[in-house]
């Protein structure tokens, strides 16, 4: 069976997006996978700035080319009556409008979703804001880094000193909520399936970031000390964390209970006798004590290559992982061996591209080219009946 030719789940579905940087457009292009047609609206000349980030990419934006597969661009300049006349053209034969302006942008424009509901109740409206509708911080200006920082990410993130603090070296912040917007897009057009109407999901970066971060919440629940930076280590659970090999090479490991422990000290350390010595005997002891501990493991590791280290810790069933760079990442052999990156277009040619996690054998994802800026602006306003003396006419007054 080509499975490159069964429906996919969104078939049918088209989503029309005003969206810049990440959040928005990690929700919406997980809906492309799935065969929704995204139409992403731009402003014209310039578009989403996530586009000029950088030129990594064979001329093109690293953070661009990751999340806009897929789909279409349309500019509008929605100062303009025509442009909003032809963004209200869209949304009547749209099934979702997914959006990331600044806070309270949407609305000023007669796109809240009260607004919209009234005139097309199929509709479903996605709001992304940092903040989340009402609060004090609502109007309050969000990137991914500050809402780290609100968010209690950065207290128990990198070294321990107070200077050495470490945000996440992806946008965290901004994936967390385009995940939730995307799940709440697919459970808004289940209960749309159930009850003939549109409805809201409003998503905050805050709280999808605090979602996360539920486990050091709870650990430092009713005013209980919170955990501490620990580097690249686990806070709480030792030894758990990246360890020198004597080759120079670095290995990360992770002990979870006690049978695990002695496996550690008898096959790897090669020292059993380690496991019963009382400073080590549970893991809160290993985790106090784990200076110590760390000098005696780093001291075993100084005799043997980092490849003799992970050979021992396999055969002892040690979790363990090699410490890669970005390039062993493109080079892993475990997603070359799942046939997990595929060939995408793009306005600078064929690139790269992984397949969507959680692989369907009923269907493939929709794989399609990175959008030149406007790219099917012409197309999509004939498609709205649009002749080409009024596609000209837009063109010459800057609404598209």
């Amino acid at each position: 069976m080509n499975n490159a030719q069964q429906p996919r789940p969104l078939d049918g579905i088209t989503v029309v997006s005003l969206e810049h940087a990440i959040a928005a457009p990690f929700c919406t292009r997980q809906l492309a996978d799935l065969g929704a047609r995204v139409i992403k609206v731009e402003r014209p000349g310039s578009g989403d700035f996530a586009r000029g980030y950088d030129e990594r990419v064979s001329g093109l934006a690293s953070h661009f080319v990751w999340t806009n597969r897929s789909k279409e661009s349309l500019t509008l300049d929605l100062k303009q009556d025509d442009a909003m006349q032809v963004l209200s053209s869209l949304l009547a034969k749209a099934d979702v409008l997914v959006q990331n302006l600044a806070p309270g942008a949407a609305a000023r424009m007669g796109l809240s979703f009260e607004a919209l509901h009234a005139r097309f109740p199929q509709l479903i409206v996605c709001d992304i804001s940092g903040y989340g509708e009402g609060g004090p911080y609502e109007q309050k200006k969000a990137y991914d880094l500050l809402i780290q920082s609100e968010g209690g990410f950065l207290s128990v993130t990198g070294g321990a000193g107070e200077e050495e603090m470490a945000k996440a070296g992806c946008s965290i912040a901004d994936i967390a909520a385009g995940m939730y917007a995307y799940t709440g897009v697919l459970s808004a057009l289940m209960l749309r399936g159930k009850t003939g109407v549109g409805s809201r999901v409003d998503v905050s970066m805050l709280e999808s970031l605090v979602e996360w971060m539920g486990y050091p919440l709870y650990y430092a629940y009713d005013g209980a000390t919170p955990p501490p930076r620990a580097g690249a280590a686990h806070s709480t659970i030792y030894p758990y964390g990246p360890f020198p090999a004597g080759d120079g090479g670095t290995v990360m490991l992770g002990l979870q209970n006690e049978r695990e422990w002695q496996a550690f000290c008898a096959k790897v350390l090669e020292q059993p006798e380690l496991a019963g010595d009382e400073r080590f005997s549970a893991n809160f002891k290993r985790s106090a004590n784990r200076a110590e501990l760390r000098t005696l493991i780093v001291e075993a590791f100084s005799r043997m290559s980092t490849a003799q280290v992970i050979e021992r810790l396999e055969l002892a069933q040690i979790a363990n992982a090699q410490v890669n760079d970005m390039a062993g990442v493109w080079a892993h052999p475990q997603l070359e061996a799942r046939q997990r990156w595929r060939q995408v277009d793009s306005p600078s040619g064929s690139l790269p591209a992984l397949l969507p996690p959680g692989r369907n054998n009923a269907f493939e994802p929709r794989m399609d080219a990175i959008p030149a800026l406007g790219q099917h602006t012409d197309a999509l306003l004939a498609e709205l009946g649009y002749g080409a003396g009024d596609i000209q006419r837009l063109h010459q007054q800057g609404a598209v």
